[in-house]
């Protein structure tokens, strides 16, 4: 399912990468169609980075990403980098 794809990390990133890339392809341009493809592209970055997918609705879907996750059964992928990093004192010591 898309809306699943676009919920999920992977999904999120995508979606950052291409309004990011949208953003400074507008700003590069100088132009004003170039500053409404800028505008345009907050969309998705703004979408992938506060865990909201739009077209959940469209579908029967909530709006949240964590909701859809949860409906779709992707569990294990609410952050966006795959593992956060340990404690200090969680690590395991090096045997020598």
């Amino acid at each position: 399912m898309m809306v699943g794809f676009m919920a999920s990390r992977t999904g999120r990133w995508t979606r950052m990468l291409a309004g990011a890339g949208m953003v400074l392809g507008g700003l590069a341009s100088g132009s004003p169609r170039g500053k409404w493809l800028a505008l345009t592209g907050l969309v998705p970055l703004l979408a992938g980075a506060f865990d909201v997918c739009l077209f959940g609705p469209l579908v029967g879907l909530p709006v949240s990403g964590e909701a859809i996750r949860r409906k779709v059964g992707l569990i294990g992928e609410d952050s966006l980098l795959p593992h956060p990093p340990m404690a200090l004192t969680e690590r395991p010591a090096l045997l020598h």
